[in-house]
């Protein structure tokens, strides 16, 4: 248990190691795909760095985020292998990752970074109106869908394969 809280640890700093590539140094709307239809449209393209070399700082943070992300993925599974899981134990270990980081973004991304920090609206001010009367962030039902259906049900899907190969 103990391994699966770290890596519930590391695969929330690796999204928000990839949320702040993204925003702060690459810039580049189309990572914004997520973001309600009424910010889109209101985002104006960056075509100039924010600082010279900002674009590569970004793609090297957003790749060293893939490896965590694949690292956290990797070790979760060789460490089922290794112990014989079942696919209950399987299941516990991937929905707690997944919860885990489901929660962290609805609390530290949508409320702290978006609503009440301002961190997106400081690199572009241009959505600043349309989170402006918000007290949460934009998809609280799409959050939920995922928390309590998707993610259980991904994390279902892997632990049966997963099982599969246990010996």
């Amino acid at each position: 248990m103990i391994l699966t809280i770290f890596l519930s640890i590391i695969f929330c700093a690796a999204m928000t190691l990839m949320l702040f590539s993204a925003i702060s140094f690459i810039q580049n709307i189309k990572f914004f795909s997520s973001a309600p239809k009424e910010a889109r449209e209101v985002l104006i393209p960056r075509e100039k760095e924010l600082f010279y070399g900002a674009h590569a700082i970004g793609w090297v943070l957003m790749a060293f985020a893939l490896v965590m992300i694949l690292g956290v993925g990797f070790i979760s599974i060789w460490d089922g292998f290794r112990n014989s899981f079942s696919f209950l134990q399987f299941f516990i270990r991937f929905v707690f990752i997944f919860s885990a980081y489901k929660i962290y973004d609805m609390v530290y991304f949508d409320y702290f970074l978006l609503m009440k920090y301002h961190f997106f609206q400081y690199y572009f001010p241009e959505v600043e109106e349309v989170y402006a009367n918000r007290k949460y962030g934009y998809n609280i039902k799409s959050q939920l869908l995922k928390l309590l259906i998707i993610f259980p049900a991904a994390s279902a899907l892997a632990a049966w394969i997963c099982s599969l190969f246990v010996k």
